[in-house]
């Protein structure tokens, strides 16, 4: 079998719709310009949306030479079809044979093991994945059954039995790998009982299910946190184990304050690949129209207002029927409580001041103004927990202008980015602050020596390098320190931030200031190797008709590269992605005010 690395697999993943991305311009539109769906026009674009996809795949010779998740997904589209008493394609005999085809294809490309190549090999969290959708189809074909189906029900019975000897035993890397294997065998159960799958579900929940008091799972995630959602509402609806809704519930309620007017999701003190959108090599931006369904779901059970309403404004965000119609019938068919009435709506607030207190971020949105100000990267520092890595710690939207992020980098001894040490609350500010230092190192204690000179490879105690020098059994001198602090205040909107970075004199300060790309730029008055500066006064940005102004500005050095400091540097590395830049400039002792609005 074709081997693919991660990165692949996830835009494989992406493109198959497993992730809800969706282009920029797909949501530039307002939620409002389209009217709520009754129940049964809901149902009518399910249904003509899943039969549109069925008529392309129909042209198709489903002569496939590797797995990967869109072959599944095909397949519960064209099953949602054939099961859809309403659909043009209710038993359709031309179903059949794909049908067919692909049930055939799904057992080839399992191992012997019974796991799937589809990302990791022979990974038991993947084939979780793939039988979380091959069971979406499972359960409506299984009532059709007849002879027409007896052999597409063998198949799956086949693949899913043997998946299911696989995820008793098998392994798992991350915190919501544990959820996804113990939800494939829920489902898996719920269409052939077997002790063994309890079992294995019981012994995965007995290690506890974490949520932090912000609503947040450990990997903090808007990509992760639907994954978990929603393997703990399938246990919860198929065990049953109704407690598992509670974390839910919890998280569904934190989720809609990461999410922006247009249905974006931030993403700053995520711990996994929600960081790449905005990276050079992505197209995508994460949005709120992958929770739909989960939604949905939770505001009927629940008859919870403010859930209805954010389902009834998803109903209205572009990109709707690309994410949820094109995919969403064989989940309606599955779940009937899908089909039911929504409650009474509940207006979302959207006007607020919400502190996620163990991530350190806050979010102030006032109607179409939202601010984003994170301090939570996870100490010590290593490029290895995601996005919370990241050292972007502002940004700021007034509608369809967008400043993607801010940054603050110093030449201070080459340590690069500034990265806060938490979010603090003073007065009527909220302040980010770090204090740093750079030693000297004195010679090493006689009773530490040997004659080889041979010493151990270690990490300079500031954390910039690494070298056979047994830094930590050193005596250092001339420390030297940089004390830095942003500080945010917000009045209707409209944001000041004052920017204070001291301590060692003479010290290169630059604020890097990213907006998003296809944008208008006005009032800089400098360049100098591509670099734009606004060097005096206020600058203004423009998308769409929307702008954000800022100012005013300062320019005392041009050195505007290499901001990423010596841990990438070393390594060639950089953290720019793409966007139209701003700087501004000092040295310190420096204090300097900047407007947004």
């Amino acid at each position: 079998m074709k081997k693919i690395n991660r990165g692949t697999f996830l835009k494989q993943a992406a493109k198959a719709g497993v992730f809800a991305w969706i282009s920029p311009s797909l949501i530039a539109q307002a939620a409002a310009a389209r009217p709520s769906l009754s129940l049964g026009d809901l149902m009518h674009r399910l249904v003509t949306a899943n039969d549109a996809q069925v008529e392309k795949l129909l042209q198709t010779e489903f002569e496939i030479k590797d797995f990967t998740r869109k072959v599944v997904h095909d397949f519960t589209v064209l099953a949602a079809s054939y099961c859809c008493a309403t659909s043009r394609y209710y038993r359709s005999e031309k179903l059949l044979a794909p049908l067919r085809k692909l049930s055939q294809h799904m057992l080839r490309a399992q191992t012997a093991d019974g796991t799937i190549n589809a990302g990791n090999l022979e990974s038991p969290p993947d084939t979780g994945f793939i039988v979380e959708i091959v069971t979406s189809a499972a359960f409506p074909l299984q009532k059709e059954n007849g002879e027409a189906l007896r052999e597409v029900n063998n198949n799956l019975k086949t693949f899913l039995q043997k998946a299911g000897n696989a995820l008793v035993v098998g392994g798992v890397h991350t915190p919501n790998h544990r959820w996804v294997i113990s939800a494939a065998l829920a489902r898996i159960n719920a269409l052939y009982p077997d002790k063994r799958y309890v079992d294995r579900i019981e012994d995965w929940l007995g290690e506890g299910v974490y949520i932090n008091s912000d609503g947040n799972y450990p990997e903090r995630s808007r990509i992760y946190s639907f994954v978990e959602n929603n393997a703990f509402l399938t246990i919860a609806r198929l065990l049953p184990r109704p407690s598992l809704l509670e974390p839910v519930r919890k998280n569904l309620a934190t989720t809609y304050y990461y999410m922006e007017p247009d249905g974006e999701l931030v993403s700053n003190d995520s711990r996994r690949q929600d960081q790449y959108p905005g990276h050079p090599d992505s197209n995508f931006v994460l949005t709120i129209l992958n929770y739909y369904m989960l939604y949905r779901y939770m505001a009927i059970r629940d008859k919870n207002g403010t859930f209805a309403d954010l389902v009834r404004n998803m109903e209205r965000m572009p990109g709707f029927e690309e994410r949820v119609l094109h995919r969403g019938l064989i989940h309606f068919l599955e779940d009937p409580l899908l089909q039911q009435e929504l409650p009474a709506a509940s207006p979302l607030p959207i006007r607020y001041e919400k502190v996620f207190s163990q991530s350190h971020l806050l979010r102030i949105r006032r109607d179409q103004t939202t601010t984003t100000f994170f301090g939570g990267v996870d100490w010590p520092l290593v490029i290895a927990s995601g996005h919370s890595s990241s050292p972007d710690f502002y940004a700021y939207r007034k509608g369809k202008a967008v400043l993607k992020y801010m940054r603050l980098s110093t030449n201070f001894f080459g340590m690069g980015y500034f990265y806060s040490e938490g979010l603090k609350k003073e007065g009527n500010a909220y302040v980010l602050s770090k204090k740093v230092t750079a030693p000297y190192y004195q010679p090493l204690p006689k009773k530490f020596r040997n004659e080889q000179g041979d010493y151990t490879l270690t990490e300079s105690t500031d954390g910039r390098f690494w070298s056979k020098m047994d830094f930590q059994k050193r005596p250092v001198s001339n420390v030297k320190a940089l004390d830095t602090s942003v500080s945010l205040t917000e009045n209707n909107g409209s944001n000041e931030l004052t920017i204070e970075v001291k301590g060692q004199q003479g010290v290169q300060v630059t604020l890097e200031l990213c907006f998003k790309e296809g944008g208008k730029l006005t009032g800089l008055s400098g360049e100098e190797n591509g670099a734009s500066f606004l060097e005096q006064g206020m600058g203004l940005y423009e998308l769409d008709g929307d702008t954000i102004q800022f100012g005013p500005g300062v320019r005392m050095h041009s050195s505007v590269r290499n901001l990423e400091g010596e841990r990438y540097s070393t390594h060639f590395g950089s953290m720019r992605t793409d966007g139209m830049y701003v700087y501004l400039t000092g040295i310190t002792p420096f204090t300097h005010k900047l407007k947004f609005s």
